[in-house]
């Protein structure tokens, strides 16, 4: 079964980010030859609730498919390269995810293998555009008020934004209590409804994916604690 992972650092001082930095472009020679891994991405992330064109030069993201839960762990566990990040990063986090759906392209291809939906426990969106240059400004007006909207939104249980190319290639990344809290937030009118419309409208995106995960599981901390499990019951 399909597993994917979702490895976020975070690195302390100008040494270790100037480090990460990089990687960004060091890494992409160790990453094929890892054992079992599939698809794969090296991402920088944005400041604030970080869907922001600024980036956050403390955070880097790895994404990485495996043939299975086991495998994912292993690998982000004891590969040499994960083990680098995590000597040099203040913390990590690593989610590991179930593909439940998925529709359109990344790089040309089609990374994540749907899996049947267990319906139990959080489920996590990712969204991954590449952003058309002529439209990039206008795009990235749009994104603070979205941004504000999920921010409040006191479902939403955790949120990252992060990409590829700054500027061009956006990801974002959201965990929800259920679908049903992820789909209300989706239909409200708003920002983000608007900027959906727009999208579909003006053809803002050159290349498009969405999916939605299953929670398998998690290692780590992220901001000392661990982010699914609610901060009153984390204190």
């Amino acid at each position: 079964m399909q597993t994917t992972s979702l490895s976020l650092f975070r690195f302390a001082g100008p040494g270790a980010r100037l480090w990460a930095l990089g990687m960004m472009g060091a890494a992409r020679l160790a990453m094929p030859r890892i054992p079992g891994i599939g698809f794969w991405k090296l991402c920088g992330s944005g400041t604030g609730e970080g869907f922001t064109p600024l980036p956050d030069t403390a955070v880097y993201a790895i994404l990485a498919t495996w043939p299975d839960v086991a495998t994912a762990r292993a690998q982000t566990a004891r590969s040499a390269l994960y083990r680098r990040y995590r000597r040099r990063a203040s913390e990590h986090w690593t989610i590991f995810l179930t593909p439940i759906s998925a529709r359109g392209a990344w790089a040309s291809c089609a990374p994540f293998t749907v899996q049947p939906d267990s319906g139990h426990g959080p489920v996590a969106a990712l969204t991954r555009a590449t952003v058309r240059p002529a439209i990039a400004a206008r795009f990235w007006r749009r994104v603070p008020d979205i941004s504000a909207v999920i921010g409040a939104d006191p479902n939403v249980i955790f949120k990252i934004g992060i990409g590829e190319v700054p500027l061009l290639h956006q990801v974002t990344f959201s965990i929800w209590p259920d679908t049903e809290s992820m789909a209300r937030f989706a239909r409200r009118d708003g920002p983000h409804a608007r900027a959906i419309r727009a999208v579909r409208d003006e053809g803002w995106f050159r290349e498009e994916l969405y999916a939605r995960f299953r929670v398998a599981g998690e290692s780590g901390r992220w901001e000392g604690r661990s982010p699914l499990v609610p901060q009153e019951q984390a204190a």
